[in-house]
């Protein structure tokens, strides 16, 4: 059986959880079908990280350099159609790759599936973004998803959040199966102590201090504004390290940064890292952190929160999407309650509580030592019992041989 996964990101060029998926799940399906890779941003240079044998990489098409983003996504779409002839099935993630994955349905008469890591109709303020091109590819989704032979939903929650957005696809066609972790990648064991005090020092912080930790990009989803006033409430002795880069526009951008600015003037030991970290630099930072704080308002799964939890660390998340399928409340984490307008945005009904409500659970855990390593120690022990690559592959290929056999 050959496999062929489209996706916008993949390595070198992976800046979100979508990237790390594909990246991780291409390496556990080769060892159980063919696999080939289409992917953006130009070529992959042999021998480097994501230059492996079946990996195509393909630029914007230059006719089409000064069009809508959108696009310019479809251009390259066109481009990965003709690379997938001799597919038995093609695998589709986000928004970026559904048309190429269902004109490639359509040219070669294979199964499409389609892995739901966000849904277009719950991102409204991608109109920002994208203009009338956000109405194209909220109409990509739709097409592709209603056309698929299989749907994977990464959370109980992302299922009922595609059933709900599309009432025409059945339920049998959505398969939940979660996204994982490379725990050994994670190991606290792949870097030296010293490394890791190399590392705080670098950046001015302090071993041994009670310290929250945040990565993410910074859009509206992540919630970033309500972390930022929320840790208004936390002691001064505590320090925060935020892990945020890549935002959507100018205008959360420069919100980010006045927050940050007035969090620093309030409060030392304010770290913020907009650059992206190698593997080894992010363990050594959460490694050192008390706990790990999530305050998305739409979230499918959360794979950071699968990272915090692989190097030990407790996690303080909002109550939304897929979340609660990794954060048990009270046992590896706390969740935090959220109400949330009913109008596609997300946005909390009552933000002051939610940042109050956020803030006592951060504090619960700083002033609790015991209570938060107890916390992380279930949490590692949760991640490697229930979100492991090799179960993510296995699960997988079964839902491709379901599908192949159903054509038959």
């Amino acid at each position: 059986m050959r496999v062929d996964l489209m996706t916008r990101e993949y390595p070198p060029k992976v800046y979100g959880g979508a990237g790390v998926h594909v990246t991780e799940l291409a390496k556990v399906l080769r060892e159980r079908v063919e696999v080939r890779v289409h992917c953006f941003e130009g070529p992959r240079v042999s021998g480097e990280e994501g230059g492996e044998s079946g990996v195509t990489g393909y630029d914007y098409l230059s006719e089409l350099e000064d069009a809508n983003a959108t696009i310019r996504t479809l251009g390259v779409d066109l481009t990965f159609v003709q690379g997938a002839e001799g597919a038995d099935m093609v695998h589709s993630h986000t928004w970026y790759t559904n048309m190429a994955g269902r004109w490639s349905q359509l040219m070669y008469d294979i199964p499409l599936v389609i892995t739901a890591h966000s849904l277009e109709p719950l991102r409204p303020w991608k109109a920002e973004q994208l203009g009338g091109g956000y109405r194209l590819s909220s109409w990509c989704e739709k097409t592709a998803y209603e056309a698929a032979d299989g749907i994977v939903a990464v959370s109980r929650a992302m299922k009922d959040d595609i059933l709900r957005c599309y009432p025409a696809i059945s339920p049998e066609r959505v398969h939940v199966i979660h996204n994982g972790i490379d725990l050994d990648s994670w190991a606290v064991s792949n870097i030296t102590p010293e490394f890791r005090s190399e590392v705080w020092k670098s950046y001015g912080l302090k071993e041994g201090q009670p310290t929250v930790a945040f990565v993410g990009r910074i859009t509206c989803q992540k919630g970033v504004p309500y972390l930022l006033r929320a840790l208004r409430e936390i002691p001064k002795d505590a320090q925060v390290i935020l892990c945020a880069g890549a935002p959507d526009t100018p205008e959360i951008m420069a919100e980010v940064e006045s927050l940050v600015k007035e969090l620093q003037v309030e409060r030392p030991g304010v770290v913020w890292i907009s650059d992206m970290l190698d593997r080894p630099t992010m363990i050594a930072l959460l490694s050192g952190a008390t706990l790990f704080v999530t305050p998305s308002i739409y979230e499918p799964l959360g794979i950071v929160n699968l990272e915090a939890m692989a190097v030990g660390l407790p996690v303080v998340a909002s109550d939304t999407g897929g979340i609660p399928d990794v954060v048990v409340d009270g046992e590896t984490g706390y969740l935090v309650p959220l109400e949330q307008v009913n109008d596609g945005t997300g946005k909390p009904l009552h933000p002051e509580q939610f940042e109050h409500d956020m803030a006592e659970r951060i504090n619960a855990l700083l002033a609790d030592p015991a209570k938060a390593a107890a916390f992380g120690v279930a949490g590692k022990k949760r991640a490697e019992e229930h979100f492991t690559w090799e179960a993510i592959g296995d699960k997988t290929v079964a839902m491709y041989e379901e599908i192949l056999a159903g054509r038959r």
